[in-house]
């Protein structure tokens, strides 16, 4: 079963940068598509931003400028470098893989484990 590895989160002031990492490990299929999502308290898991393996890219509108992901697909891993961090970019992250094949048409969704993100004004 595919596993997803998280690291990389913490405490920074605003203005300031984090790069996140997630390492994927035993898939069976492609990975299709990685991406990251945030949680903050009280409020629903939404998507930052996600990249394809074929390198498509898409992001939240409250990041974009701000937040960069991308992909090493030699090692299954993705990033999210977060520039300009604001307090409300606090959040916990969560890494989300998606493997799967065409012929026949199949995917799995997998999470990491979440890694705190904390911005201080």
């Amino acid at each position: 079963q595919l596993q997803l590895v998280e690291s990389g989160g913490g405490l920074v002031q605003a203005g300031g940068s984090l790069r996140l990492s997630c390492a994927a490990s035993g898939n069976r299929f492609s990975i299709k598509r990685m991406a990251w999502y945030r949680q903050a308290p009280g409020e629903p898991r939404d998507l930052v931003a996600a990249i394809t393996s074929g390198g498509s890219t898409n992001y939240a509108d409250s990041v974009k400028g701000r937040f960069t992901i991308s992909r090493d697909n030699a090692k299954n891993t993705v990033y999210l470098q977060m520039n300009s961090l604001k307090p409300e970019d606090t959040a916990v992250y969560y890494c989300h893989a998606r493997e799967g094949d065409y012929d026949p048409f199949i995917e799995y969704d997998y999470w990491g484990q979440g890694t705190q993100v904390t911005v201080s004004s």
